[in-house]
């Protein structure tokens, strides 16, 4: 079975410099009840445990957003009391943090009528008007975003058991296009704030609840859980390095059951891939993906910014707000670039 190894074997930041709550005094009972060796039967099991095909309807198209209900924002409403608000989204230019994997590259911000222009006289508008205009080019997914639901599959199957190649062609998404929650994603939104955790921590269950508990909050159905690790400040500090792909802290394979006990509709991280990296398996890639999302039908978003939400989140003591992280309705796209708004 998996032995979970000491936090303060990982190699990277020194947890003893960790600006947060200090790892060790998390607690580490919760069990890892499946082998290193054998993912295929881990996820395999989660899926089959925690699997919500059929729940809301063989025609459903939103997954954990249906927890999401009118009553559930209206509750997250009655969060906003100082009327401050944190935009939870990187900036969107040639800094980013991509590499070229998969073709994910940053965004390319082009002009195509500048001031410039307009004093040189060759717009050709009448009575002086002049104006400006631009283009942008970049991967849905290349900063502050949105998994949406077409985009893992699990052998072959999207969620709530349509088969993949039915559901996301050359066209696009058919099915669970991000467009058909683009009028959804507001609701209470929760912070874990974990502080400043090592590279390869595999945040579990009992860390969840811990930090929930720690922090004064309660998290339960329709919540928009957001998970800080301190990844995201220290690229800042320290360079992008391998932040796009390589190790990271993140949830373990193991919360998948809390992910689906919990009934949240959405948890999002500071990091770029959500779950831990290096995954918890000799050979693996993102298995925590292939049950939350097509399985559970969880929305997944990555590579937040918290910080300034963390940092006033410690300063009054309350880690709860509105939040509203609406996607752009792109037609059949199966995942969208987002600027969350945090209310308090």
């Amino acid at each position: 079975m998996f032995s979970r190894t000491d936090p303060s074997s990982f190699s990277g930041t020194d947890p003893s410099s960790f600006s947060g709550t200090d790892p060790s005094s998390f607690s580490r009972t919760d069990p890892l009840s499946f082998s290193r060796t054998d993912p295929e039967g881990a996820i395999a099991a989660a899926a089959q445990r925690c699997s919500n095909w059929g729940r809301w309807g063989p025609d459903d198209v939103r997954g954990t957003m249906n927890f999401l209900t009118p009553e559930k924002r209206r509750q997250g409403a009655s969060l906003v009391r100082r009327g401050v608000s944190f935009s939870l989204s990187q900036s969107f230019d040639a800094n980013g943090p991509q590499k070229g994997w998969r073709r994910r590259t940053n965004p390319v911000h082009t002009m195509l009528d500048t001031g410039t222009d307009a004093a040189a006289g060759v717009q050709g508008f009448p009575h002086g008007i002049g104006g400006a205009d631009d283009v942008i080019a970049m991967p849905l997914q290349c900063s502050t975003q949105w998994d949406g639901l077409g985009h893992i599959f699990d052998h072959g199957h999207a969620w709530n058991g349509r088969r993949a190649a039915d559901v996301v062609t050359s066209l696009g998404d058919g099915f669970t296009g991000i467009e058909t929650v683009a009028d959804v994603i507001a609701g209470r939104g929760v912070l874990l704030d974990f502080g400043d955790l090592p590279d390869g921590y595999a945040i579990t269950a009992d860390d969840l609840t811990s930090a929930a508990e720690r922090q004064g909050v309660a998290v339960g159905r329709g919540d928009i859980v957001l998970v800080r690790t301190g990844q995201l400040a220290r690229a800042r500090r320290d360079g992008w390095g391998d932040y796009a792909g390589g190790p990271a802290p993140g949830l373990s394979f193991a919360t998948a059951d809390w992910l689906h006990r919990t009934e949240i509709a959405a948890i999002a991280t500071d990091t770029w891939g959500f779950e831990v990296r290096p995954n918890e398996f000799d050979d693996a890639f993102q298995p925590l993906h292939q049950v939350a999302i097509p399985h559970i039908g969880l929305f997944l978003g990555e590579m937040w910014d918290l910080d300034a939400l963390a940092a006033d989140c410690a300063e009054d003591g309350v880690y709860e707000f509105w939040l509203t992280a609406a996607p752009l309705p792109i037609t059949g796209a199966v995942g969208s670039p987002v600027n969350p708004i945090a209310v308090k």
